[in-house]
């Protein structure tokens, strides 16, 4: 007996990311590429596939305490670090899993200028500078340079 193929309701559940799994994420993403430390490279030192990286990356899956444990001594930051630069807001918001920047999106949010590649690489060659004194001078050097606020 041939049974009918029973098709999904017109309104498939998507997944819905918690705000603040997509903030721990993006703040896992920052800090790893801050350290210019692979997805790869990072998931064989938690012990999980790259792909799971991306997946707490992007906020798609939750992470575990342990596990955020072991990627905090990994990017060697306290867990906290996770946590820093919440939202107040973040509480009460949620987003669909179609990714970290449509969803900041759809919720007035504004991505952050911390996650972008050029961001990083300034801040990676001002610490790589010895000399405090430089580092002070070119400091001064860039806010004079920055419109005023």
């Amino acid at each position: 007996m041939l049974h009918a193929m029973v098709s999904p309701p017109d309104e498939v559940r998507r997944h819905v990311s918690h705000p603040i799994d997509i903030h721990v994420g993006a703040r896992m993403r920052l800090r790893r590429r801050f350290l210019g430390m692979s997805q790869t490279k990072l998931a064989d030192a938690i012990g999980i596939t790259f792909q799971q990286v991306q997946k707490f990356e992007r906020g798609l899956s939750r992470i575990a305490a342990s596990r955020l444990h072991d990627v905090s001594r990994a990017l060697d930051v306290p867990v906290s670090f996770f946590f820093d630069a919440l939202p107040a807001e973040a509480g009460g918001l949620a987003v669909d899993s179609r990714g970290t920047e449509e969803a900041e999106a759809r919720n007035n949010l504004q991505p952050s200028e911390m996650h972008g590649r050029e961001t990083l690489d300034l801040v990676r060659a001002y610490y790589a500078l010895a000399d405090p004194e430089v580092r002070k001078r070119i400091l001064e050097l860039v806010r004079s340079l920055a419109p005023a606020a």
